[in-house]
C-alpha cells in the first residue's frame, strides 16, 4: 500500500475527523474509499449514487457478510446437526 500526503483547510480537516467518527471509521479510510469510487469502472459507477462513504448500514451489512463468508471458509458453515437439543439447551442453562 502506497502513502500520499494530501493537505485541506482546517475546518474541512475538522470536519472530515466528525465524520470518520460518526462512520467509526478514520479519515485516511474515508480518502481511501473515495479515491477507489473516483478510479472505479464508469460501468460499475453507474448504477451507484455518487455517495462515496457508506452508511452504518452499509458498513454493518459488509461486515457481517465477511463474518459469514469467513465462517464458511474455514468452518464449513451452519448445519442443522450443529444445533443442540432444547433440553441440552436448558441443561446448559441451568449450570451457569
Amino acid at each position: 500500500m502506497r502513502n500520499i500526503t494530501v493537505s485541506v483547510d482546517e475546518e474541512t480537516h475538522r470536519l472530515a475527523r466528525i465524520r470518520a467518527a460518526e462512520l467509526d471509521t478514520s479519515v485516511s479510510a474515508l480518502v481511501r474509499t473515495f479515491l477507489r469510487n473516483l478510479v472505479r469502472a464508469p460501468a460499475e459507477r453507474a448504477g451507484s449514487a455518487s455517495r462515496v462513504v457508506e452508511t452504518e448500514r452499509e458498513r454493518s451489512r459488509r461486515i457481517r457478510e465477511e463474518v459469514l463468508d469467513d465462517i464458511r471458509a474455514t468452518r464449513g458453515g451452519f448445519k442443522a446437526s450443529d444445533n443442540v437439543s432444547r433440553a441440552e439447551l436448558h441443561e446448559r442453562r441451568a449450570l451457569r
